[in-house]
């Protein structure tokens, strides 16, 4: 373990195990996705997609090991026994920080398919890891303000079109769709400009998981809705990389799908856009609950009042 040595000292050595990390793997799966390009054919990307998928979970695989080498977190995490990686999973978490990432792929590369984000379509341009994304089909989403969308109704609805595409694409073989219903990370100025309802969370936009369960429902074997807290506080990406995370609480629930939420139209139903919110909002209270007792549980004997 190096977490013995300075703060600085480490994160200069798991900056650089992970950038060593990202050129070993992304030029490779570059080579492959730029075969599934040229040959834009369904039975190409059957026989690509699986080694595009073996090169990403190898390169997380990596990850975890520089993560295992530099710091030294204490994992506190029930719920992850017995998931399939040959199945279709849609995956929920509340979201905190770019180190929730990581997390999610730590505990969950290989016990279930590749995760896949949906992305801002600004982030295509961040080097490397742009293209990356690209090559493992990461939709890239863009997101208009009601100011936008009001000025140029046309764009209203693209978003929805660029997620049923990428749902054509997953449905082809086992998938993990990642959502983050908050659509953003949890900051205490963004909850305070909402006026969320929620203690530890923002208020959650149920659009993305309605439209993902209406093209996909019957692939996905189960909901895994997932809880992660940090007992200490929230780390930074830069904080973490210092090895200054120390404990990590991580809770997995797998929820049935409803099946009177599989296939409404979300945009267009008002009736089902209702009972879908209502759904997602006991949901997130569950989850609200949930990170308050797990924050109570994990202090401090003695220090364990509200």
């Amino acid at each position: 373990m190096l977490n013995s040595l300075p703060a600085p000292l480490v994160a200069f050595i798991a900056t650089l195990l992970m950038v060593l990390n990202i050129f070993f793997w992304v030029p490779i799966l570059l080579l492959f996705a730029s075969l599934k390009f040229v040959l834009p054919f369904k039975a190409v990307r059957l026989r690509i997609d699986p080694i595009l998928l073996f090169i990403a979970e190898s390169w997380i695989s990596g990850n975890k090991g520089w993560m295992n080498l530099t710091q030294k977190v204490q994992w506190d995490v029930e719920g992850i026994e017995g998931l399939d990686p040959r199945s279709w999973y849609l995956v929920n978490s509340n979201h905190q920080s770019w180190v929730d990432i990581l997390v999610l792929q730590y505990l969950l590369n290989r016990r279930i398919p590749l995760l896949k984000f949906f992305i801002k379509q600004q982030l295509i341009w961040v080097p490397v890891m742009g293209l990356a994304w690209w090559a493992l089909d990461f939709p890239f989403m863009r997101r208009h303000s009601e100011e936008f969308l009001r000025k140029h109704p046309e764009m209203r609805g693209k978003d929805q079109e660029t997620t049923r595409k990428a749902c054509a694409k997953f449905a082809l073989i086992p998938t993990s769709v990642m959502n983050f219903l908050e659509g953003t990370r949890f900051t205490v100025a963004k909850h305070a400009k909402q006026q969320s309802p929620y203690t530890h969370l923002l208020k959650p936009k149920a659009g993305g998981m309605a439209l993902a369960l209406n093209a996909m429902g019957d692939k996905f074997r189960a909901i895994l809705d997932v809880t992660i807290v940090y007992p200490d506080g929230v780390p930074t990406f830069g904080e973490f990389l210092s090895g200054k995370l120390r404990r990590v609480v991580v809770r997995v629930r797998r929820l049935p799908i409803p099946e009177e939420l599989l296939h409404g139209d979300y945009g267009q139903d008002a009736a089902f856009r209702e009972a879908f919110s209502a759904w997602v909002q006991q949901l997130w209270r569950d989850k609200d609950a949930q990170i308050s007792a797990l924050l109570l549980a994990s202090r401090p004997a003695g220090n364990k009042s509200p």
